[in-house]
């Protein structure tokens, strides 16, 4: 753990917070509902006892799924240091290693892989179902087609997949058949750009834009 100054986003008085900047879940497994659930960056002001958000850089472990997740708020490391980092631990066979910028990203992530899943495959899936869903409803498309989608969980016996997106000032569900993610693996197995991920890398829908034009 190490200790932070940070502002209050209501009171703007500043305070200093002791936070965790690593979790390993495989020695700790009770952290890993704090980290899911965003309680372990939260913090109330002891001034004005506002609940804030603090951001700051964190890395995610879980030896038993061989995962890391490094968030890293926007300007936190340079690109320098990540790519230093990440020759480092290219070394371990097997290992994931995700990049994010924020908390609800971070959680995006855990969820994802805790459900047996590839993000590359589930980013294509938002973008397919994204473009289904925008020639289906022209007149919303380029609200649709802005909107981050987010993997919101996977369930029943046909593994349905529930995906959601804000829509009109509220937030919306979709739910996509296993196939569709099946029909995104094979366009992921057929494009190298889309397998040969390494490092800390940054999937999401940013990535796929870069690749589908």
């Amino acid at each position: 753990m190490s200790k932070i100054t940070i502002k209050c986003s209501s009171c703007h008085e500043p305070h200093g917070i002791e936070v965790y900047n690593s979790v390993n879940v495989g020695q700790d497994p009770d952290m890993k509902e704090k980290v899911r659930s965003g309680a372990l960056f939260l913090w109330e002001c002891p001034h004005c006892g506002r609940p804030n958000l603090a951001l700051y850089p964190f890395l995610y472990h879980d030896p038993d799924r061989k995962l890391m997740i490094w968030l890293l708020p926007a300007g936190s490391v340079s690109d320098a240091q990540i790519k230093a980092v990440s020759a480092q631990l290219d070394a371990l066979e097997g290992y994931t290693f995700r990049r994010v910028a924020d908390v609800g990203s971070l959680i995006e992530k855990i969820s994802i892989f805790d459900a047996d899943l590839d993000d590359r495959i589930v980013e294509m899936a938002k973008y397919v179902t994204a473009m289904e869903l925008a020639g289906k409803a022209p007149d919303k498309s380029s609200e649709i087609l802005d909107a981050p989608f987010k993997f919101f969980k996977m369930d029943g016996a046909d593994n349905e997949i529930t995906l959601t997106y804000p829509s009109g000032g509220q937030m919306q569900g979709v739910n996509i058949g296993f196939n569709v993610y099946e029909d995104c693996r094979g366009i992921i197995q057929r494009n190298k750009a889309l397998t040969e991920v390494t490092g800390f890398a940054t999937v999401d829908r940013a990535w796929v834009n870069t690749i589908i034009r």
